[in-house]
């Protein structure tokens, strides 16, 4: 049995370049400065006392975690002039199967964006937090409701789509299972790293600690 293998649209990617391509160039240039920014505060945090190793993997999880969602959050919530805003409400049938039926350049394009759109939220939350896969889940897809409300409610011209919540949880379902090995929450029940105890205890009397009174000072001048 033969076919005709997918071709790809170079039309398609110049249309997604050319309106997304500032927001993609404006992340680039601000790598730079948001790793520098990681570094500064893993070191703060470092010399507050806490373990180098934890401070490292918190600050970076802090800031890429905030970082990686913005360029999303202004994708999605950008308008898009003289479109009608609609909503499928139905998983699966309408908007997802009309992605696919445009070809595979689209559907590549459309799915693998929103898989993305919070991978940064997936990756980073149970790095930084001591939660665990069904946690990140939940998050994600009241997450990812909230986005495709605010479309509709601010009648940005999106289509707002259960699909698209659907998409959006496993994306970052599937960032968390890559950033497994460096989660806060072990297996086990245990964390990675405990906060210290920054608070001093005032030593307990003589008398409550059972060490016997210690015996008048003799003047010996006399």
């Amino acid at each position: 049995m033969t076919g005709t293998p997918p071709t790809f649209d170079h039309a398609e990617v110049a249309s997604v370049w050319q309106r997304w391509g500032i927001v993609v160039l404006v992340s680039v240039v601000l790598v730079p400065a948001v790793v520098g920014f990681a570094v500064w505060l893993a070191a703060r945090r470092r010399d507050r006392g806490v373990p180098p190793g934890w401070a490292r993997r918190s600050a970076f999880a802090d800031v890429f975690l905030v970082a990686g969602e913005l360029p999303w959050l202004w994708m999605t919530l950008s308008p898009s002039p003289g479109d009608p805003r609609q909503v499928y409400l139905v998983p699966l049938r309408y908007d997802l199967a009309a992605q696919l039926a445009q070809g595979a350049t689209y559907a590549i394009v459309q799915i693998g964006g929103n898989l993305l759109v919070l991978a940064a939220f997936g990756a980073f939350l149970p790095v930084r937090f001591p939660v665990r896969l069904p946690t990140v889940i939940v998050g994600a897809a009241l997450a990812s409701s909230a986005i495709e409300s605010m479309q509709y409610l601010l009648n940005l011209g999106r289509v707002s789509s259960v699909d698209d919540v659907l998409v959006n949880t496993a994306g970052a379902a599937i960032a968390a299972l890559c950033s497994r090995p460096w989660w806060r929450a072990r297996p086990d029940g245990t964390r990675s790293w405990r906060p210290r105890n920054r608070r001093r205890t005032a030593a307990a009397p003589d008398s409550v600690r059972g060490v016997p009174p210690k015996p008048p000072a003799t003047d010996t001048s006399r």
